[in-house]
């Protein structure tokens, strides 16, 4: 399928982003597409953000090319290039890289980190999510050299699969990655950040050991990982993030960034849901959430909604807090 009509929310939240940048000392950015098919999520890039002058469009298949150079023929500032994308093209490096593959990202990603420029974006897209979130364990061994978290919160497991091996790709080329916006949606995680010279600062790349983890339960078949642990979001960005002026899905994306705004304020590696505790705490209900919210935050917790489910939220309680609060507003304790 060349064109995705099921992506065109992502699309739009592309087109967020790039409009939220801070300005590059007064010039437009140029931006590269690595399997660009129809080319539709870079010409919106192009098109829509204002932030780019310049836009190459890369595609292997001849006859999505065809497509792809009609469409970029309409637009001045984009460039069709049939190839494959494994290998850097001319005019790198570039100041976003985008890299949406069917699949795995993995044979495009030391290309897409050595196309990128220092203070740069690169946005990864991986739809392997049956290898990603658990159910094929041993491919993701093979394929990210990781143990996947299972389940529920297998998606985000994934994406936090997928940023620890972007993190480890770009230590060996001499760069560090910042995630600025990293979510699950539907059948794919996507994940954009900074690109940097690599630093001293400490990565946050780890394990979690289900015996001492005190976050939501991850599963007893660990450790799990290794797993990017620390923030999904950057928050002077995230709060810059606006609907774009012509959405394809104004409802879909606005919901999805008015949660992202309140989740960035307790950025915190998985989350809960009322109905899991209760099943894992055997309650005769679920917790009202706005009942269990303001009870950890009369305890002084930080707890917020997440865009990974509609039920869930994330706080930096530990577990065994959120389990008492739940056990005593269900009449369990």
């Amino acid at each position: 399928m060349f064109y995705n009509p099921a992506m065109a929310g992502d699309r739009d939240l592309g087109v967020a982003l790039a409009k939220a940048l801070p300005s590059l000392e007064g010039r437009a950015r140029n931006g590269w597409e690595m399997t660009a098919a129809t080319g539709v999520r870079g010409l919106r890039l192009l098109v829509e953000s204002n932030a780019f002058d310049r836009f190459l469009f890369t595609e292997a298949n001849p006859e999505a090319f065809r497509v792809l150079q009609r469409n970029c023929a309409r637009f001045p500032g984009a460039t069709a290039v049939q190839g494959d994308a494994r290998s850097p093209p001319d005019g790198a490096p570039f100041d976003y890289v985008d890299l949406d593959p069917y699949g795995s990202p993995l044979p495009f990603l030391s290309t897409a980190l050595a196309s990128v420029a220092v203070g740069g974006v690169l946005a990864i897209t991986a739809t392997d999510m049956m290898v990603l979130a658990g159910a094929q364990p041993s491919a993701c061994r093979d394929r990210y050299g990781a143990r996947p978290v299972r389940g529920r919160l297998g998606p985000e497991g994934g994406l936090r699969i997928l940023l620890a091996t972007i993190s480890r790709a770009a230590e060996r080329s001499g760069r560090s990655i910042r995630p600025l916006l990293a979510y699950s949606r539907d059948h794919h995680v996507r994940a954009y950040v900074g690109v940097e010279d690599r630093s001293d600062a400490p990565v946050p790349v780890g394990e979690i050991d289900p015996g001492t983890w005190t976050g939501p339960r991850v599963g007893d078949r660990g450790p799990f990982g290794p797993l990017w642990l620390g923030p999904l979001f950057d928050p002077v960005l995230v709060a810059r993030l606006r609907l774009p002026d012509r959405p394809a899905r104004p409802s879909e994306v606005g919901r999805f960034l008015e949660r992202v705004q309140e989740e960035v304020h307790v950025d915190r590696p998985f989350y809960f849901e009322a109905n899991v505790l209760a099943s894992q705490l055997g309650l005769r209900a679920p917790p009202a959430l706005d009942r269990l919210f303001a009870a950890l935050t009369a305890r002084g917790f930080r707890v917020a909604r997440t865009h990974a489910r509609p039920e869930g939220f994330r706080t930096d309680a530990p577990r065994t807090e959120v389990e008492q609060v739940a056990r005593q507003l269900s009449g369990a304790e």
